[in-house]
């Protein structure tokens, strides 16, 4: 996101410790629109085979209003479908390219890229532990392959960015003349434990493209936020594994 989103936060949005049981004590109700399916797929993936036949048993979701719940012009949409293994999980990003790319000239792939939000960018926020949302960890992938994986803890006076995080998450990328297709391999570790059939997690998807004035903010759960902001973690769908 935005480079203020990381030097300064607006203590406004520290009032995360929401319950995540309705006031009688149910389960807050999933609907259809915000539940995205993670298929297993029974061996690991090469996540640089973006062509893999595996990918179509993925369903795929749309990624095309912008953080504020406006609808988004065709030409930035994107699409994406996830898959997990016994391994890993793994994303994949189809997007609509209408636009010249917002890039690094020298891409560096070795470490992360830090100021990677400024950019043309796929990210995912997930928190494996739907009901701690107050911790969670976000990961972005560019069309140079660059990267960039962070652990998040909200306190109550601030946001917390643990940058010396490790996922040993590896990405790939491909550019086609009116599309950008980026993927992302997230291993499980002790971090990120690997899910059991049926279980949920809360999720949230978002892709930047373009430049000032007119860049654009998209995220597949809006958090009408005043200002582009991804860090509203309330507003999360849910990641279920089948």
């Amino acid at each position: 996101m935005a480079k203020e989103w990381v030097d300064g936060v607006s203590i406004r949005y520290a009032a995360f410790f929401i319950p995540f049981a309705n006031a009688d004590g149910t389960d807050f109700v999933m609907h259809r629109n915000d539940i995205i399916q993670a298929r297993q797929i029974a061996t690991d993936l090469d996540v640089a085979d973006l062509q893999s036949a595996d990918w179509a048993k993925a369903h795929p979701t749309q990624i095309d209003r912008y953080w504020s719940g406006d609808p988004a012009p065709a030409s930035r949409h994107a699409e994406a479908r996830v898959l997990w293994s016994n391994k890993a999980l793994y994303l994949r990003f189809v997007c609509h390219q209408g636009e010249p790319l917002i890039v690094n000239d020298k891409p560096q792939t070795e470490k992360k890229t830090m100021g990677l939000w400024d950019r043309d960018v796929c990210e995912i926020f997930i928190a494996p532990d739907p009901q701690v949302l107050d911790r969670y960890f976000e990961f972005e992938a560019a069309p140079t392959h660059e990267w960039i994986d962070v652990a998040i803890h909200w306190t109550p006076e601030k946001r917390e960015s643990d940058w010396q995080f490790n996922s040993h998450m590896i990405t790939a990328a491909e550019i086609g003349k009116s599309s950008v297709v980026i993927a992302m391999r997230i291993p499980w570790n002790h971090w990120i434990h690997k899910p059991q059939r049926g279980e949920r997690w809360r999720v949230n998807l978002f892709r930047c493209v373009g430049k000032d004035p007119d860049r654009g903010y998209l995220a597949w759960q809006s958090t009408r936020t005043p200002k582009p902001n991804f860090h509203v973690p309330q507003v999360f769908g849910w990641l279920v594994f089948v």
